[in-house]
C-alpha cells in the first residue's frame, strides 16, 4: 500500500510564492508517476503538472507554464510544487497523486490514471 502526504498549503497573497510538498510511504521501492492535480469549488479536478520517475519527462497545464515547476526527489520519495506569480485563479485544493508503471520516462496526464491519492491540502490566494 502507499500513502502520499501534502504538505506547504496555506493562504498567500496574489503574485506570491507557495511550495507544495507530497512524500510518499508504505510501498515506496519501485517505479512511480507523481502527478499534482487541483480541485476548486464547483470545479473538477484537472491536472497541474505530473513529472516521471527519471524526472525528466514533465507535463504542465497551459495556465501554470511558466509559473509552476515540478521536481522530485526519489531518495527522499518526495516530490514538490514550487508555486510562483500565484493569481486568485489558482486557488484550490491541491492533490498528490501517484501512479506504480514501471515504466521511468512515463508520465500520465489523467486522474484516471493515477491509482494513489493524498488527502490534499488547500492553497488560497487571496487579491
Amino acid at each position: 500500500q502507499v500513502q502520499l502526504v501534502e504538505s506547504g498549503g496555506g493562504l498567500v497573497q496574489a503574485g506570491g510564492p507557495l511550495r507544495l510538498s507530497c512524500t510518499q510511504s508504505g510501498r515506496t521501492f519501485g517505479i512511480y508517476v507523481m502527478g499534482w492535480f487541483r480541485q476548486a469549488p464547483g470545479k473538477e479536478r484537472e491536472l497541474v503538472t505530473a513529472i516521471s520517475w527519471s524526472g525528466g519527462n514533465t507535463v504542465y497545464a497551459d495556465s501554470v507554464k511558466g509559473r509552476f515547476t515540478i521536481s522530485r526527489d526519489n531518495a527522499k520519495n518526495t516530490v514538490y510544487l514550487q508555486m510562483n506569480s500565484l493569481k486568485p485563479e489558482d486557488t484550490a485544493v491541491y492533490y498528490c497523486a501517484a501512479d506504480y508503471t514501471g515504466r521511468p520516462t512515463a508520465v500520465h496526464r489523467f486522474a484516471s490514471e493515477y491509482d494513489y491519492w493524498g488527502q490534499g491540502t488547500q492553497v488560497t490566494v487571496s487579491s
